[in-house]
C-alpha cells in the first residue's frame, strides 16, 4: 500500500474515497481512529492508501478531479 493523500479535511477524504472506490480501486483510510481520539482538531490527518499497482490510476483520477495539489509526492 502507498500513501497518495494525507488530509484533515473529512469532506475531501470522503470524496476521494468514493471517487477511488467507484473506479474499483481498493482504498484504505488510515488513522481514522486516531483522528477521533484527538478530538478531530486536525493534529493527526487521515491517510488515503491504495495498492501500489493502482497508485498511478488513483493519481490520474485525483488529478482529473482537479485535486492534484492534494497528492503526496512519492
Amino acid at each position: 500500500m502507498v500513501e497518495i493523500v494525507r488530509s484533515s479535511d473529512l469532506v475531501l477524504v470522503g470524496f476521494l474515497q468514493s471517487l477511488l472506490e467507484n473506479a474499483n480501486i481498493p482504498v484504505l483510510v488510515a488513522d481514522t481512529h486516531m483522528s477521533a481520539l484527538e478530538g478531530m482538531i486536525g493534529v493527526f490527518p487521515r491517510r488515503i492508501l491504495v495498492p501500489e499497482d493502482h497508485a498511478a490510476q488513483a493519481r490520474r483520477l485525483i488529478t482529473d478531479a482537479g485535486l492534484e495539489t492534494e497528492l503526496r509526492h512519492a
